[in-house]
């Protein structure tokens, strides 16, 4: 178990920091402005809240209107579920792969963490993220894709890391995405 309360905080204060003039800015997610981005989030967000409670999975569609108050509950939502030792027993489904509860977990920090980055990168704020976080997120691509290739990762082909990237770059570039972008 770990909880998954820090990387929501840190997300919702990075949402409370998106402002209407950010919403049709481009975002390092593959042809995504932070509107999509946004949608995004809310949707993972409930799944992995359902998740934890092992209700049934149904993501919102699209981004609600009163997506300001709307997503920071649901991220709150999301770690008070998996606070509960139930959440972490059993199987869930995730994107229509089963899997057990605990690596559901592991797929929700590792979504959490990419995705803020993503949204602090597109809306000009600073993340924070520790490194029991990063931990977590490298053992997702242990768990997810353990026969990558230093060219492909879970998602696609991996990009690189400037010289001397530091932790967090490098697990970026993994995940296909430039470290660099602005």
């Amino acid at each position: 178990m770990f909880d998954l309360g820090p990387a929501t905080v840190e997300m919702a204060r990075l949402v409370d920091g998106v402002r209407d003039t950010h919403l049709d800015r481009p975002t390092p997610c593959d042809d995504w402005t932070v509107r999509e981005l946004l949608a995004h989030i809310h949707q993972f967000t409930s799944v992995f809240a359902d998740s934890a409670r092992k209700r049934p999975i149904q993501p919102p569609d699209g981004l609600v209107d009163d997506w300001r108050a709307v997503i920071p509950a649901r991220l709150a939502d999301l770690a008070a579920g998996w606070r509960e030792a139930s959440a972490w027993d059993g199987q869930v489904s995730a994107g229509g792969i089963e899997m057990p509860a605990a690596d559901n977990a592991i797929v929700a920090i590792e979504e959490l963490t990419v995705h803020a980055w993503d949204l602090a990168r597109a809306t000009d704020q600073d993340l924070l993220v520790e490194d029991w976080t990063l931990d977590r997120v490298e053992q997702f691509f242990a768990l997810f894709s353990p026969d990558a290739t230093p060219d492909e990762g879970p998602f696609g082909p991996v990009a690189t890391a400037p010289d001397g990237a530091d932790r967090f770059d490098r697990i970026l570039a993994r995940t296909g995405r430039d470290p660099r972008w602005t």
